[in-house]
């Protein structure tokens, strides 16, 4: 092969070294243009393909955290929103949801979670915002268990309760639930503990709380080493309560202390 530089003189080193390289300058950069990296809609209402295009386009670039005046979740551009995404999962939960929970299967902030909760709290209950008054609903959005949850509303509780009357649930015993209020005031507690309180022997009552889920074992006793029992979330979701310190107090239902005969008095 001859030399192309000594055929043609006005063809010199420097013009082959560009031809190897493959680039001609800032001619050719100046012809290429970049693709304009879309922004966030104002209003993804309204401008939908605009709002998804930038929703994928973060996604892709694999943003895990994106600044919260620009996010824009794909759950909020349904009917509804978030409040309904919210009340969506709340209809089919069979145990009290967090809003941390919400939030990471949503994929929005828990504040935004919290504002939507909010919202459903007032549109269940009833509100007037001066030009209509919006009637309660059938249903009732209580905290319990540090989770939220659908109930139906209490005050239609007789006709509830008249629908749901031969169904499958069963009450618990007079024993039973003795055993468990020993249980739910003093834990944790022992077997022989709830069995002294009782006077009686509670093996088998323990053992039917245990197959409700409504108490479960937790640390042995630091002392004698027998095995102590607490109530479950379960419990509490049951007793409609948030924590153990919404459990109602016991003094109203002791006896006054005039009315103990003290043993070795005669009456």
């Amino acid at each position: 092969m001859s030399d192309i530089t000594g055929e043609n003189p006005d063809f010199t080193d420097d013009d082959l070294a560009i031809l190897l390289s493959g680039s001609w300058g800032a001619e050719e950069a100046e012809d290429t243009v970049e693709a304009e990296e879309p922004t966030a809609p104002e209003n993804p209402w309204s401008e939908p393909a605009e709002a998804e295009q930038y929703a994928q386009t973060q996604q892709n670039k694999g943003h895990r955290q994106v600044a919260a005046e620009t996010v824009i979740s794909r759950v909020e551009l349904q009917p509804g929103g978030v409040k309904a995404a919210v009340e969506a999962i709340l209809a089919v939960a069979d145990q009290p949801v967090s809003a941390r929970e919400l939030s990471a299967a949503l994929i929005v902030s828990e504040p935004t979670v919290e504002a939507a909760l909010d919202e459903l709290y007032r549109d269940y209950n009833g509100y007037d915002d001066g030009e209509t008054v919006h009637e309660p609903r059938g249903f009732e959005l209580r905290r319990i268990a540090g989770g939220w949850r659908l109930y139906a509303r209490s005050d239609f509780s007789p006709w509830v309760g008249r629908f749901v009357v031969g169904s499958t649930a069963k009450k618990l015993p007079k024993a039973v639930m003795e055993t468990l209020s020993v249980i739910a005031y003093q834990q944790p507690v022992t077997r022989s503990y709830v069995a002294s309180v009782r006077g009686v022997n509670a093996d088998a009552a323990f053992r039917t709380l245990q197959q409700r889920g409504l108490i479960d074992q937790t640390v042995p006793d630091p002392e004698t080493g027998a095995a102590q029992y607490i109530t479950t979330d379960f419990f509490l979701e049951k007793m409609g309560l948030d924590s153990l310190d919404d459990l109602p107090p016991l003094a109203p239902f002791l006896p006054d202390v005039g009315d103990i005969e003290l043993s070795g008095e005669n009456p």
